[in-house]
Parts: structure tokens; C-alpha cells; sequence
């Protein structure tokens, strides 16, 4: 049987971004993922989303020596605006810029497609001493004992490990038999994700923009062509939804003008240059973070609705948190129990926190949009108030120095 000191299933970016950390620390690491990345945007099985990292994220991929090779290809964020709109088609009721001096940062952070990054770390852990990446081959089963738990992949390959991360998405094979169950909040929506083109400069700022079935978001990316161009995320009741995943399949000029119309043509025209990928949109939190010798991270733990830049990142505060918490002994209890108090709290109050703000942002009721725009004035026109709600939102700052490695 194969020895490793811990075992990670899913090799999405909080994977390897586990993975890179625990072997700066000393640890051996196998990390297990049936799914290779993909190498180009248009490939089967490529995730179109993309994400914002806030300040703590970028500070942790620097800390662990993966910011480098992921900087060329990063987007800035200067600023995000929120625009509030009512209507079909949506016209602007209110706009508000929030700038991320109010928190004393020259940058909220990087924008990246989540496919792309997925590639360059991937290529990056292959070179990484300490680190076994396997790709093509998946978790298929675990027993766990209190010395240690016992894997068997995919290829019919047992490895004895002292942890198992569970980094395999919401449906998570891990927690699954580690006999971990989930609460799951269910809004009727789906999330369209893909790329598109515009005639104006996004001038590196994100903007968010409500209306009822959710928010449309614009992401600033590199310019496609010699055209300025974003990441969208859009947000909208199911049978809308699949209404316009099939615009775009079958009628793409009609889309493309239905896109520009729900941006209020901010950019001005849109042009969508991806396919389109529809997401469910749900809040999904796991009853327990760890097991017997078991941590879940990221969509394994937490699945949360795509507004503030909130999913990845908070997955990347679990994977700062691991590594800080971990003794010598990686899956011992002590350790893993300062991990889970460390996490419990935070993914409960920002899960409950945006639960809260995607329903007030899906409703169609005028009594329910005048709290939204209430809302947004009040936060962003009350300073004190304005630097607490973006202080939350961009997370903790992950310590500057790793502990010290494990004692052979």
C-alpha cells in the first residue's frame, strides 16, 4: 500500500492551492482529481466562471509562491459599482461607487477565469517537490481509523494517509463517506456564467446590478481581439434562465441585445465570445467541517449564491485557515478542531448574510425593492457603515509566516 501524509480530492483551484501550501509546510501530499484541466476556453468540461480575488486571497497565493505565475494573467479591480434598477427592460434608479481606499488598499484585487487558473496551477504543482498530482483518477472510497485512513482510487490504487481533504465540489465523494450531511436553501434560480465583449472600456471596475430574479455582474478581463471585455455572471429566475441559455444556443444577436438591455447598457453593446454555462444557484453548507481524520474545504463545506465575490474566497480563507491550524500530525484532533472553530462561525454568518441579500435582490415586490434601494444608499452614504460592510466582505488577511514545517 502507497504512504502519503495527506490526501486531497479535488483538483479545482482550492485544491491545489491546499496542496502547494501543505507541501511548503513539509507535508507529502497526493492530490487526486478525475477531471484533468482543460487547455483552451471552448474545451468540454471548462469552468466559464471567473473569479475576483480580494486582498487576502492574492495575499495567500503570495505567501505560497503561486501569485507569480498566475499575475500575467490577472485583470485589476480598481472599483466596484452597484446600480440598482427596476423594470423590464431594467432602467437605473441608483449607482453607487465604492472605492477600495475606504479600506485602505489600492486595489479591492485580480480578476481570473477560473479554467485558466485552474491550468497554471496545475502545471505549477507538477513541479513541486512533496506534491503527487494525479489527474484522471478520482476518490472512489475511504476507511478511517484513528491512526490514519485508508483510499481507494479510482484505479484501484489504496493509499494510507494520516488526512483526506475534501476539496470535490458540492456533491463531494468525501464528505459523502465520511457521513457528513448538508443544509441546502433552494431559491428557484440559476446563474448563466460566461465571457463577453463591449463596446466601452470597463476601466478596470466591477459592477453589480440589480434587478428582480438577481444581479448581473460584470467583471472586468483582459481586452478579446483588441476589444474590452468582462466575465458576466447572470442571475435569474430557472425558467428564465434556461429561456436565455437557449438564446444564446439558437439566436445570438437576439441574446446579445437582451444582454446589453439587462447591463443598461453600461458597456454599451455586449457580444458574448464563450458558450454559456448554467449553474444552480443555492446555499449549501455542510453540518460538520471535519471527521475522523477528515477536513472538507471550499464547495465541499459551502456552496454559496455568486454575489460580493464570495465563494472562492471564502474557500481560500478555509485552505489559509488549514494550513494554520494543522499540528505535526495533520489529521490529528486537536488540530482539526481549531480549524473547524476557525471556519464554523465565518461560513454561517456570510452564508446567512448573503441568503438574506439574494432574496431581497430576487424579489419583484416594489415594498422589497425600496428595502434594496434604501439599502444601498444607507451603506454606501454612511461612511462608518461603508467601511464595515466592505471590511467583511473582503475577509481576513492571512498571517505572513507559515508555521513552522512538521518534525521528521
Amino acid at each position: 500500500m502507497e504512504q502519503t501524509d495527506i490526501l486531497i480530492s479535488g483538483a479545482g483551484i482550492a485544491g491545489l492551492v491546499a496542496a502547494a501550501g501543505l507541501a511548503q509546510r513539509g507535508f507529502r501530499v497526493c492530490i487526486v482529481d478525475p477531471a484533468p484541466p482543460v487547455d483552451d476556453v471552448a474545451q468540454a468540461g471548462s469552468d466559464l466562471r471567473s473569479t475576483a480575488y480580494l486582498r487576502p486571497a492574492q495575499a495567500l497565493l503570495a505567501r505560497l509562491g503561486l501569485w507569480d505565475a498566475l499575475k500575467p494573467e490577472a485583470q485589476p479591480l480598481a472599483a466596484l459599482q452597484v446600480i440598482d434598477t427596476h423594470g423590464t427592460p431594467p432602467v437605473e434608479r441608483a449607482r453607487r461607487m465604492f472605492s477600495p481606499s475606504d479600506v485602505e488598499s489600492e486595489l479591492f484585487g485580480w480578476n481570473l477565469p477560473n479554467w485558466r487558473c485552474r491550468a497554471i496551477l496545475a502545471t505549477h504543482l507538477a513541479s513541486l517537490p512533496g506534491v503527487d498530482l494525479r489527474l484522471g483518477v478520482g476518490f472512489v472510497s475511504m476507511l478511517t481509523r484513528d491512526a490514519g485512513a485508508r483510499v481507494v482510487l479510482s484505479d484501484g490504487t489504496s493509499i494510507a494517509a494520516r488526512l483526506v481533504i475534501g476539496a470535490d465540489g458540492r456533491a463531494s465523494s468525501v464528505r459523502q463517506a465520511a457521513g457528513i450531511g448538508v443544509r441546502v436553501r433552494r431559491y428557484g434560480q440559476k446563474a448563466l456564467s460566461f465571457a463577453a465583449a463591449h463596446d466601452l472600456p470597463h476601466e478596470d471596475v466591477s459592477s453589480e446590478i440589480y434587478n428582480s430574479g438577481g444581479a448581473f455582474t460584470t467583471v472586468p478581463l483582459a481586452d478579446h481581439q483588441g476589444e474590452p471585455a468582462s466575465a458576466i455572471v447572470w442571475m435569474q429566475d430557472g425558467p428564465r434562465a434556461l429561456d436565455l441559455a437557449g438564446m444564446a444556443r439558437d439566436d445570438g444577436a437576439r441574446f446579445d441585445a437582451e444582454m446589453s438591455a439587462r447591463a443598461v447598457h453600461l458597456l454599451g453593446d455586449m457580444r458574448r465570445i464563450t458558450p454559456v454555462q448554467v449553474w444552480p444557484v443555492v446555499t449549501q453548507t455542510a453540518d460538520r467541517m471535519i471527521a475522523r481524520r477528515v477536513a472538507l474545504i471550499a464547495e465541499a463545506a459551502h456552496v454559496l449564491p455568486p454575489i460580493g465575490a464570495q465563494g472562492l474566497n471564502t474557500s481560500l480563507q478555509d485552505v489559509a485557515a488549514l494550513l494554520d491550524r494543522l499540528e505535526d500530525d495533520p489529521g490529528a484532533p486537536a488540530g482539526l478542531e481549531r480549524y473547524s472553530a476557525d471556519r464554523l462561525r465565518d461560513v454561517a454568518a456570510r452564508a446567512s448574510a448573503i441568503d438574506l441579500f439574494n432574496r431581497v435582490c430576487q424579489s419583484d415586490l416594489a415594498a422589497v425593492q425600496a428595502l434594496r434601494l434604501a439599502g444601498l444608499r444607507a451603506v454606501h452614504d454612511m461612511a462608518p457603515l461603508r467601511k464595515q460592510v466592505m471590511q467583511a466582505g473582503m475577509g481576513r488577511d492571512v498571517p505572513g509566516v507559515l508555521p513552522d514545517a512538521p518534525r521528521s
